[in-house]
């Protein structure tokens, strides 16, 4: 579903080291054209800020190697592999960590294979060390969708697919609706027309997870986070963990939202823990079923409650 702009969740960049400062003096264009797709090696400073700038128009995932390193050299051959599939929707940027040791040190990296994701300039980190493809491809995926929310669209020049892509079919008219209304700032009426979606068909995921998303958007606008932070202080405030999850959510920060209402599941009995269980389960529709980390916090869930 594609959220209204000012209503979306962003990227939950605290603490990150801002990369923009880097390369200034680059010239305009981006980085120079990848011999092998869209893939890009990083050599020195000017490249590198290159890079950086092409991140506030597409995701870059930037992947530290060394020739020594087997792990790494794998790791950077299956980005470069799966980008390849993406249709320029992402860059690759290599960076040789023995052979630029400065620029290892100004993203913080203090192994090889370091991945991370850049979006406006700021990075996203994914992994440390070895990682199997599939595993990759999901991390990949959950970028690009931090990058949709973001409205960081674009494609690597010269990298998509020379066959068009197919024209999307219409949205069925209880989505339109909901669409129109989410574009228009107005989240009940969005509401109401996902929950007629689930009415008609129990079994519309697109409908739950659209659902899902803008209950939490609704939620989340009404908090004031400063005040939800000090009140989550005290664990036993039900409430707070709710509102705190909402907000862990909304800002990215999927595993703490995770971790911190299963820890209420585990504190609560009763009419309490369901309404916990209730809360997780819609988040879960949120971030999706197919994101690994969904599918490892229903079997704690599980665990928790039986």
């Amino acid at each position: 579903m594609t959220q209204p702009p000012d209503r979306q969740p962003r990227i939950d960049l605290h603490g990150a080291v801002d990369l923009s400062g880097l390369g200034r003096t680059a010239p305009a264009g981006g980085p120079p054209p990848p011999a092998g797709g869209p893939v890009v090696d990083v050599t020195d400073e000017a490249t590198f800020g290159a890079v950086v700038q092409q991140s506030a128009q597409v995701p870059v995932v930037l992947v530290l190697w060394a020739a020594w390193s087997e792990a790494s050299t794998q790791v950077a051959a299956d980005l470069v592999a799966l980008a390849g599939e993406l249709d320029g929707r992402l860059l690759v940027a290599r960076l040789d960590a023995d052979a630029n040791p400065q620029l290892a040190q100004a993203v913080g990296a203090e192994a090889v294979p370091t991945v991370l994701g850049v979006l406006r300039g700021q990075p996203v980190p994914l992994f440390q060390g070895p990682a199997a493809r599939e595993d990759i491809k999901a991390l990949l995926d959950r970028l690009l969708e931090v990058a949709e929310a973001n409205q960081i669209t674009g494609r690597v020049p010269g990298a998509e697919d020379a066959e068009p892509e197919p024209e999307e079919p219409p949205l069925p008219p209880l989505h339109q609706e909901a669409y129109d209304a989410i574009e228009a700032g107005d989240l009940a009426r969005a509401a109401d027309a996902y929950r007629r979606a689930l009415a008609a068909n129990p079994r519309d995921d697109q409908a739950t997870a659209g659902l899902g998303q803008v209950e939490l958007l609704r939620r989340v606008e009404a908090l004031d986070p400063s005040t939800v932070a000090t009140r989550a202080a005290d664990p036993t405030d039900l409430d707070a963990q709710l509102d705190m999850a909402d907000l862990e959510l909304a800002s990215d920060r999927v595993d703490d939202a995770f971790a911190r209402l299963l820890a209420a599941v585990r504190r609560t009995v009763g009419a309490d823990r369901e309404r916990v269980r209730e809360r997780l389960v819609g988040l879960f529709a949120v971030v999706g079923d197919a994101d690994p980390r969904v599918a490892r916090t229903r079997r704690e869930l599980a665990s928790a409650l039986y």
